[in-house]
């Protein structure tokens, strides 16, 4: 289970940056779109946020595999990142089951 473990921690920061990012995507295209009509912002944080959410897809893709979750359970882990707010939750959720599964390993 140490392997799952090792796994959980880059999740976790991708998750908090993809969270962050995507906070700023949202503000960049409210600034785009609204009467200020500046789209130097979005054009700066689209592309970062796309890199980031796809080193999250990476490193939640990886988390899953190791713990064997269920395909249908990793793709809505995976959608998390599209959300506001929701990586944030789910990020939380995630370790729990994580640390909850290996103190069951441990004991058994």
């Amino acid at each position: 289970m140490i392997v799952v473990e090792s796994a959980l921690k880059p999740f976790r920061v991708m998750a908090y940056i993809v969270g962050c990012m995507l906070l700023a995507l949202v503000a960049a295209m409210v600034v785009k779109y609204s009467p200020i009509d500046n789209a130097t912002p979005a054009t700066i944080v689209s592309p970062v946020h796309g890199f980031v959410y796809a080193v999250y897809l990476l490193s939640a893709l990886n988390l899953g595999l190791k713990a064997r979750w269920s395909w249908p359970y990793t793709v809505g882990v995976l959608l998390a990142g599209t959300v506001p707010f929701l990586s944030f939750f789910i990020e939380r959720k995630v370790a729990q089951r994580v640390q909850e599964q290996v103190a069951a390993v441990a004991t058994a």
